[in-house]
C-alpha cells in the first residue's frame, strides 16, 4: 500500500504502508521525498507503481514507486490544479491520465507510455476537481465558472456543460458508477450519473475540503472541522466519525481496499492527511471508542496539500514517452 503527498514547500512525500496479517502493528515506512515542483504542489494521484504529481509550476512529475523515482515531467502552459488515472478493472496499471489546468482546459495522456492525445478547452475559468467513469469512457469536471462539465474521452470533446449556480470545489464517482458526488463548501450533493438528478442533499457543519468514495454507499469527508467522516449517500446521514482526526484541517483522504496481492480486503483501512504535515492511518471499525488511535502516522513537518494512494501491486513500471509537449 503506497501513500503519495503534495505540500506547499514543493516536496513531494511517498510512504509504504506495511500491514501485518493480524491488522496489527502498521507502520509508515518513508520512500522518497524532495522538492520536485518550483512551485507548490496542488495534486497528486497514484495507480498501482505509477504517481503523477500536478503543480503550479505548470508541470506534471511522474514517478515509479516501484523504484522510488522520478521518471519525468509532462510541460503545460498553466497550474494543474486536479489530476484523475483511469485503471480498466482488473488491471494493475493506469490506461489513462487526465488532468485539469487553472486555464480551464483538459488534457488526456496515455499512461503507458505517457504521451498526450489532446487537450480541451472545456471551462470558461479554471478547472477545480475532475474525475473519470470507471468505464474510462467520459469524465466529469467542476470549475471557477461554476459550471459542471462531461468529456467524452474517447471523441477528447465536450458533450455536456451546465451552470451550477454556485462553484463547486470537488466532484468524484461512487465506487461503481452509477452516482456522483459534489462538493461545495459545506454541502455534498449526491447525483444520479444517468441523467445528473440530484437524489441527496447532505449538510456538513463545517467546509469540507477533500472527499473520496468508499464501498458499499460510503462517501468519505475531511475538512475544516478536522474529523473524517464517512456517509452513508442512502440516508444522508453520518454512519461513523473519527472526531479529532488531526489538530488542523483535513487536506487529503485515502480509502485502501485491498492488500498487495489484491486478495484480502482492507476496506477499513483509510489514511488522512491535514495541513499540519501529519499522515494517519484509521481502522474505522475502532470509531465506535471515544478516541480512536492511528495505526500509524508520519509527520513531514511541511504543509500537506493533498493526499493520494493506491493498495494495488502494479506488474509493470509506466515508461515515458514525449514529455516536453505542451498543452
Amino acid at each position: 500500500m503506497s501513500l503519495i503527498a503534495g505540500s506547499y514547500e514543493r516536496f513531494i512525500w511517498g510512504f509504504k504502508l506495511k500491514s501485518p496479517k493480524d491488522d496489527q502493528n502498521y507502520s509508515l515506512t518513508p520512500l522518497f521525498s524532495f522538492p520536485s515542483h518550483l512551485s507548490p504542489i496542488k495534486c497528486t494521484a497514484v495507480a498501482g507503481s505509477a504517481a503523477v504529481s500536478g503543480g503550479a509550476d505548470d508541470t506534471i512529475k511522474i514517478y515509479d514507486l516501484s523504484t522510488c523515482s522520478e521518471i519525468g515531467s509532462l510541460h503545460h502552459t498553466s497550474t494543474i490544479t486536479s489530476l484523475s488515472f483511469f485503471t480498466p478493472h482488473s488491471y494493475s496499471f493506469p490506461r489513462n491520465l487526465i488532468a485539469g489546468s487553472e486555464d480551464g482546459s483538459v488534457s488526456i495522456y496515455d499512461a503507458d507510455p505517457f504521451v498526450q492525445l489532446k487537450t480541451v478547452k472545456i471551462h470558461r475559468k479554471g478547472v477545480n476537481s475532475i474525475c473519470v467513469h470507471p468505464s474510462g469512457r467520459l469524465a466529469l469536471s467542476v470549475g471557477r465558472d461554476e459550471c459542471m462539465a462531461m468529456v467524452n474521452l474517447v471523441r477528447g470533446r465536450r458533450s455536456f456543460y451546465c451552470r451550477l449556480g454556485k462553484e463547486a470545489s470537488l466532484i468524484s464517482f461512487s465506487d461503481g458508477g452509477e452516482k456522483f458526488f459534489t462538493v461545495m463548501d459545506e454541502k455534498i450533493t449526491v447525483h444520479e450519473s444517468e441523467d445528473a438528478k440530484i437524489v441527496l442533499e447532505i449538510g456538513n457543519d463545517k467546509k469540507v475540503l477533500c472527499a473520496t468514495p468508499g464501498m458499499k454507499g460510503v462517501l468519505f469527508t475531511g475538512g475544516e472541522d478536522k474529523s473524517v467522516k464517512a456517509w452513508d449517500v442512502s440516508s444522508g446521514k453520518v454512519a461513523y466519525s473519527i472526531e479529532d482526526a488531526h489538530s488542523t484541517r483535513v487536506k487529503g483522504i485515502v480509502v485502501l481496499h485491498k492488500d498487495n496481492d489484491g486478495g484480502e480486503d482492507h476496506e477499513h483501512i483509510v489514511a488522512s492527511a491535514s495541513s499540519d504535515g501529519v499522515i494517519r492511518v484509521w481502522d474505522v471499525r475502532m470509531t465506535s471508542k471515544d478516541k480512536a488511535i492511528p495505526l500509524a502516522e508520519a509527520n513531514t513537518k511541511s504543509r500537506l496539500t493533498c493526499l493520494a494512494g493506491s493498495s494495488i501491486k502494479s506488474v509493470k513500471a509506466p515508461q515515458v514517452g514525449n514529455t516536453s509537449q505542451e498543452s
